[in-house]
């Protein structure tokens, strides 16, 4: 297994986050990934100040399912047809929702073992991403790719995920991605290698 693919996994199993690039010819983004439910205020916060702030978190079909969450839109027009439901917001335990903390609350709340959807109130401040059933064979988005490095990790079927940004305030993309490791500590990673250690597993 590459070595990268090596550091991402061992990031996510102490609680850490990783930086992940998609395809070049596909959106060339960077987006910051860490597993849900280990996820820090500290972490959500890091995602608000260095990424877009739409944080979203990654679930499966059958999940979305479980909690009720419908597509956001009947019919999706997005060019690479990203797969968000209703934003959520905990139930509990949160003030206005916005705060990294309260959007911590609600990530767990979403993706903890025994979930219920009485834990969640729409509309919220966090937005749900259903991951393709068939995962990066189907669609090799940053969506597919949390769920694949979790399920290396050895790690329950949820992530958060937020698009990384530049200090210009561009959106990150394959160039910047060594920058943005030593800025943020992590450890850097593409969707090609992802696909290629989960194919080799």
């Amino acid at each position: 297994m590459p070595a990268a693919v090596i550091d991402a996994i061992s990031a996510l199993q102490r609680g850490e986050g990783v930086i992940v690039a998609d395809d070049a010819d596909r959106e060339n983004e960077c987006d910051f990934i860490f597993a849900a439910q280990t996820l820090t205020p500290e972490q959500m916060a890091l995602m608000i100040r260095h990424g877009s702030g739409i944080v979203c978190a990654v679930i499966t079909q059958a999940h979305a399912d479980h909690m009720g969450l419908p597509p956001m839109v009947h019919q999706n027009a997005s060019p690479y047809k990203t797969p968000f439901t209703i934003s959520v917001e905990a139930s509990n335990g949160v003030t206005t929702g916005v705060s990294a903390q309260d959007r911590t609350k609600t990530i767990h709340a979403l993706t903890q073992l025994d979930a219920v959807q009485s834990d969640l109130r729409s509309p919220g401040h966090v937005f749900p991403l259903v991951a393709h059933p068939d995962g990066l064979r189907a669609r090799r988005g940053h969506t597919e790719a949390t769920l694949a490095l979790m399920e290396l990790a050895g790690l329950p079927a949820s992530g958060v995920l937020c698009e990384a940004m530049t200090d210009d305030g561009r959106m990150a993309c394959y160039a910047d991605i060594a920058t943005l490791g030593a800025a943020r500590g992590m450890p850097l990673i593409t969707i090609d290698e992802i696909a290629q250690a989960l194919a080799a597993s």
